[in-house]
C-alpha cells in the first residue's frame, strides 16, 4: 500500500466515538491489521486558542502531521481517527496534507437520538461542562446530518452493543474480514 488510508469516525458528543474507536482498534488487532489510532480531540487542546486560529485548525493539523510522520516512518499506513467533525468535507484537505496526497478516506458518522446522547453525557460529564456539551451535541448533530458528504456511512448507536457497532464500522473500511451482526 503506497498511500495512507484513514478511517474517520465522527459524530455528536455522546454518540460513542471514543468507545467505538477503541473497539474498532481491538477488532483490527485481532485480525492482525496494522494501524494507528488518534483521538483528534487531543490534537488541538490548547488554551487560549492561538491568535488567528480560534477554531484550533492550524494547531490540530500541525500536530496531526507530526504524529502521523512518526507512525509513517515506522511503516504504518492506516489511521483510525476519531473527532466530532472529522467526516465533514472541509476536513479532507487537512488529512491530505497531514497524511500525504492520495490518502483514501472512509467516513463513518455515528448517530444517536437526542435522548441517548443526553443520557450518555449525563453519565460521563462530572464537572461544569455538562450544559455546554448538551447544547453543542444537539447543534453538531444537525450540522453533521446536513453536512456529511455522500458516501459517508451512517451507523446508529442507540441501544446497540459497542462490538456490533464496531463490526459495522470495520466492515465499511474493507481492512479486515469481520461479520456485522
Amino acid at each position: 500500500m503506497d498511500h495512507a488510508e484513514a478511517l474517520l469516525i465522527g459524530g455528536r458528543a455522546g454518540v460513542g466515538k471514543t468507545t467505538v474507536g477503541w473497539e474498532v482498534s481491538a477488532l483490527l488487532r485481532s485480525a492482525a491489521v496494522a494501524h494507528a489510532i488518534i483521538d483528534g480531540d487531543f490534537m488541538g487542546q490548547v488554551h487560549p486558542a492561538p491568535e488567528g486560529d480560534p477554531h484550533r485548525a492550524e494547531i490540530t493539523e500541525s500536530n496531526l502531521t507530526a504524529v502521523w510522520a512518526n507512525f509513517a516512518r515506522l511503516g504504518y499506513r492506516r489511521l483510525l481517527y476519531t473527532n466530532t467533525l472529522s467526516v465533514l468535507p472541509q476536513a479532507a484537505g487537512m488529512f491530505a496534507r497531514a497524511l500525504g496526497g492520495g490518502v483514501r478516506l472512509t467516513r463513518v458518522l455515528l448517530t444517536a437520538s437526542d435522548a441517548t446522547a443526553r443520557e450518555r453525557l449525563v453519565g460521563r460529564e462530572r464537572g461544569s461542562e455538562l450544559e455546554r456539551e448538551l447544547e453543542g451535541s444537539i447543534r453538531k448533530a444537525r450540522l453533521l446530518d446536513q453536512g456529511a458528504p455522500e458516501g459517508t456511512v451512517r451507523v446508529a448507536t442507540d441501544g446497540r452493543p459497542v462490538v456490533d457497532i464496531a463490526r459495522e464500522v470495520v466492515a465499511a473500511t474493507g481492512w479486515a474480514s469481520v461479520t456485522p451482526r
